[in-house]
């Protein structure tokens, strides 16, 4: 860490790790192709490298939730198989047509949106149809399905579109033995019945997240859609810790410690003082706070590493900074502060941050900010 330590902050993101994770996944699920998801430019790894990494690990596709998402990847270059889902009308359907980007549809005004951008485009749409099977929010519902999968096979039959895919979302898929997945499964394998018997002829059809990927086999199908656990984090500590399932956290976020000083006790620390000091004791100041996306909810109890011991968050977490007591132990201003790792050595992780928070890891990890580097680690070599 040496080249990054004058750095304020930094998100070291270990690229190493991730294709790691990716070959464990894909062997998870032997006999499926895998989505990288990388939304949310990559749960906040960086889209493009980790879309790289992911790709060179084996993974053939890539999967944003946004259309412009979808275009930055091919914008930096990167081919093979794009897959987005979010959609709202007047999206930019011709511009991902002609950058050969799979677009989900959920309902007859997205149908019909696509078939008049591919036929002014003149180029068949690939669309993927989404079943809503339970989860309720984007996807078709079970009702609608034969207006939708009629009307696209029409489109399909003039063709406009090409329908490569059949899909679905799991709603608790990180409850383990949860009723709705047994549910969502019979109405998924209904639906796609339903398509294929009208004609369709998916390419891949894929209902599995992270943990349907970990932890439910009978819902691998074609593909599988890897979001959270491909960052090495787990989709739920009731599922297992992430060396449970053999993966690696990929993000470790630290800090330059930017003044040590010794203050007396009672001394009151951040707004609101709703910390003092019980004795006489030295106080750290970590440079990053809530705009950085470290999470205010976590005041009193984020922990951070620093000087081999972990310390908490004293008082409230602020835009900009927050406060650790030391307990009297000295340290030197740039002394490194690490938020949360793998947890190696010693370091508080992703999950111990959420606990923190009451939110969960995902959170923690997409929301760090843009004023936080993201310095990637083991890339591969230009040209390999």
């Amino acid at each position: 860490m040496n080249e990054t330590a004058s750095l304020r902050a930094r998100a070291e993101i270990d690229l190493a790790a991730l294709r790691a994770n990716v070959r464990v996944l894909r062997a998870r699920a032997a006999g499926a192709h895998l989505m990288a998801v990388v939304k949310s430019d990559a749960y906040g790894h960086g889209a493009v490298p980790c879309a790289r990494a992911a790709l060179e690990a084996g993974a053939t596709w890539l999967g944003t939730a946004t259309p412009q998402e979808a275009l930055a990847l091919r914008a930096a270059g990167l081919g093979g198989r794009v897959m987005c889902w979010l959609w709202t009308p007047g999206g930019p359907w011709r511009e991902a047509i002609e950058a050969d980007i799979d677009v989900s549809v959920s309902g007859m005004w997205a149908l019909r949106e696509v078939v008049a951008a591919a036929t002014e485009a003149g180029i068949p749409a690939r669309v993927q149809l989404k079943a809503d099977t339970g989860l309720g929010r984007n996807g078709c519902q079970p009702a609608d399905w034969p207006e939708l999968v009629s009307a696209a096979r029409a489109a399909e039959e003039a063709g406009t579109i090409r329908i490569t895919g059949l899909w679905s979302h799991f709603a608790c898929a990180d409850e383990p033995g949860h009723p709705s997945i047994a549910a969502q499964l019979t109405a998924f394998r209904d639906m796609v019945g339903y398509a294929e018997k009208e004609g369709v002829d998916p390419e891949v059809r894929h209902i599995a997240n992270s943990p349907a990927t970990l932890t439910v086999p009978e819902a691998h199908f074609d593909l599988v859609r890897t979001g959270i656990a491909m960052y090495g984090l787990s989709p739920s500590p009731e599922l297992g810790t992430p060396a449970d399932f053999g993966l690696r956290p990929v993000m470790t976020l630290a800090a330059s410690i930017a003044l040590v000083k010794q203050v007396p006790a009672g001394h009151g620390i951040s707004y609101g003082h709703h910390y003092t000091t019980p004795r006489e004791t030295t106080l750290g100041l970590v440079p990053v706070g809530y705009a950085d996306g470290i999470p205010r909810h976590a005041s009193g109890r984020g922990p951070v590493l620093v000087g081999g011991a972990w310390r908490r968050v004293a008082g409230r977490v602020a835009m900009d900074q927050f406060v650790v007591d030391l307990d009297g132990d000295t340290v030197e201003a740039g002394s490194e502060a690490v938020l949360f790792g793998p947890g190696d050595r010693g370091e508080p992780t992703a999950e111990d941050w959420a606990q923190a928070a009451d939110t969960i890891a995902y959170e923690i990890v997409t929301r760090i900010g843009t004023r936080v580097p993201r310095v990637h680690l083991h890339a591969a070599p230009a040209g390999s």
